[in-house]
């Protein structure tokens, strides 16, 4: 009985260190997991971690379902986000000194013609204005010609406007065709033509002042050509170019240099600027309101003088 009374009790003694030692290995293994738990997570990939880029591609959808990418603002030289097209990508900067010749494309007439359309009407009044000798803000120098007009700011654009045949209608049914040889400033309204008091003279009494007309551009027939004229003051490191006698407006002045054709910016006085020089003095290029294209050859930079060439643009 005692024996049995003894095995009973070392039995209970054996379950009491079993599940003590099953406690402790439990304990052991929660502690390891903390210390694991609070240990580096070192499974990662090898070697430093990309660096955020500072400008990153967003994905854009399209109306037909699709995606593009549509670039990020990029930081410009002052700092502030400058936005990028998403439609186009911008080349490199052309230099300074030239202008590479662009790939040829179909030119547009209302591309080229700016404000003033041809084969349209436009509506406005006319004043009149002492013309004196017919010089103007265009510069193309006195002329004997006073068949000519103001052209209001606006329209005037920049002198695009300048050397453009213009009929204007009165009505009362006259007409006259007037060259714009100036401008008019404010208050000259949009449409508005300063006429020379002989060109009023033709479509009413000069006493009127001010009457109603509408206007186009038109491309008249003519026997002249073409001539060019360096400004004042031009040389091979400096030089402005003029255009005069074309039957239709030019659109654009390009000059030859050792990169290509170099498209020179226009002054509200009508001259086209080569501020570095580049291109004085060799091959000219002009362009009309529909595209035509001329290249004119052999002009020596002489300051002031209109040298006469063998070409003019085709009538409309």
């Amino acid at each position: 009985m005692n024996t049995s009374r003894q095995a009973a009790r070392q039995r209970r003694q054996r379950r009491r260190l079993m599940l003590g030692g099953t406690s402790a290995l439990i304990a052991a293994g929660v502690v390891a997991y903390l210390v694991m738990a609070l240990l580096p997570d070192r499974n990662v990939d090898a070697g430093p971690a990309a660096a955020t880029p500072l400008a990153s591609t967003q994905v854009k959808a399209t109306a037909a379902g699709g995606e593009r990418a549509t670039p990020a603002a990029t930081a410009s030289p002052t700092g502030s986000p400058t936005p990028t097209g998403a439609a186009t990508t911008k080349s490199a900067r052309p230099s300074p000194t030239h202008t590479p010749e662009p790939k040829q494309k179909p030119a547009t007439t209302t591309a080229q013609a700016g404000r003033i359309q041809p084969h349209t009407s436009y509506r406005g009044v006319a004043t009149a204005y002492e013309a004196a000798d017919g010089n103007g803000a265009c510069l193309f120098g006195p002329s004997p010609d006073l068949m000519i007009a103001a052209m209001n700011t606006t329209d005037y654009e920049t002198s695009r406007a300048c050397g453009a045949y213009v009929l204007v209608h009165a009505a009362n049914g006259k007409s006259i065709t007037v060259r714009i040889t100036n401008e008019c400033p404010l208050p000259c309204a949009p449409g508005q033509l300063d006429l020379s008091q002989q060109a009023f003279a033709k479509l009413a009494d000069l006493k009127v002042g001010r009457i109603p007309i509408t206007w186009s551009l038109v491309s008249p027939s003519t026997s002249n050509k073409i001539s060019i004229r360096y400004k004042t003051g031009s040389s091979r490191y400096w030089c402005g170019i003029q255009a005069i006698g074309h039957r239709n407006p030019v659109a654009s002045l390009e000059v030859r240099t050792t990169g290509g054709w170099r498209r020179l910016p226009r002054t509200s006085y009508n001259y086209f600027i080569s501020a570095d020089g580049s291109g004085c003095g060799s091959a000219i290029r002009l362009t009309d309101i529909y595209g035509e294209r001329l290249t004119i050859n052999g002009i020596a930079v002489r300051p002031n003088v209109a040298q006469p060439t063998q070409v003019q643009f085709a009538r409309h």
